[in-house]
């Protein structure tokens, strides 16, 4: 394997988590994080105000924002409202969450799984009309803090369903940092996904992207500085911080086509903006080829 590609999250999923910040700082982020060599970012999500306050400015974020033409850049949905929105703004990549978890789904989206397989698959020719993808991404997929272990199985019915319904690309949450190395083994051998999104809540994240790239996944989310989480979901916090995965696969000869240095600075201006310490070792250390 020499390649690996990583979207970049900490501009959605990232901030969703913290208390809010002004809009500017949300562009300043996206902006610098668009010029490190980063080939695919997750901007924004398109949800109520009163459900994830901290996406309110969302059309605003991504009005000012710079679209570098080598960026892909994709927007999260909860809903047909979101997708039309989303559309209008000029997203053409569109991500879709339901949890394999039925709780989960409950305090997520205020309906069962069930029903939002059922939502996804009337949304999925919306988006197709207007000329843009579905990433269907199955959060809580290697377990829950409500129900606990969630059936492989389970998942596999899940991404069955949507796959047939038109879905353009699967990936899996490990929305609470409850994937072990053994466990992604377990899901990976029941079903692929297109992409994985790991937590470092339980500090297993690096260990369980290095046994997905052993299984021949090359899709990773990451955050940079490790931020973010769910906000319906306790002990959420921890995204995989996007340095310490870059650092890690540089090291091992594996191209992201990111620059290093430059993703630290980005990193040190999250910090900033966000007023606290972030979770990141590579943000606090430096590269490994640092020298005192």
């Amino acid at each position: 394997m020499s390649e690996v590609s990583i979207r970049e999250v900490a501009p959605r999923d990232g901030l969703q988590n913290e208390e809010p910040i002004p809009t500017e700082s949300k562009v300043r982020l996206i902006d610098a994080l668009s010029e490190t060599g980063v080939r695919r970012i997750e901007a924004v999500s398109f949800v109520h105000p009163k459900a994830i306050p901290q996406m309110a400015d969302a059309d605003e974020v991504w009005r000012q924002a710079h679209k570098n033409p080598e960026v892909r850049y994709s927007a999260l949905i909860p809903n047909t409202r979101g997708a039309q929105r989303a559309i209008a703004a000029g997203f053409r990549e569109i991500e879709v969450v339901v949890s394999a978890s039925d709780t989960h789904n409950r305090r997520n989206l205020n309906r069962s799984t069930e029903e939002s397989v059922d939502d996804i698959a009337a949304l999925i020719p919306l988006v197709h009309d207007a000329g843009a993808t579905l990433e269907v991404i199955v959060a809580t997929s290697f377990g829950c803090p409500f129900e606990g272990d969630v059936d492989p199985d389970r998942v596999a019915g899940i991404v069955a369903r949507v796959r047939a319904d038109g879905a353009d690309r699967i990936a899996f949450g490990d929305t609470t940092g409850m994937a072990t190395p053994r466990r992604v083994r377990d899901l990976l051998s029941a079903v692929r996904p297109d992409l994985l999104h790991f937590h470092n809540t339980r500090g297993t994240g690096l260990a369980n992207i290095l046994t997905a790239l052993d299984l021949g996944v090359t899709e990773f989310d990451a955050s940079v500085g490790g931020i973010g989480g769910c906000p319906y979901a306790p002990g959420a916090s921890g995204n995989v911080a996007t340095e310490e995965v870059v650092h890690m696969l540089h090291d091992m000869g594996i191209d992201t086509g990111i620059d290093l240095d430059r993703l630290i600075e980005t990193a040190e201006m999250a910090e900033k903006l966000l007023g606290r310490t972030l979770p990141s070792g590579v943000l606090r250390a430096g590269p490994r080829t640092r020298l005192v």
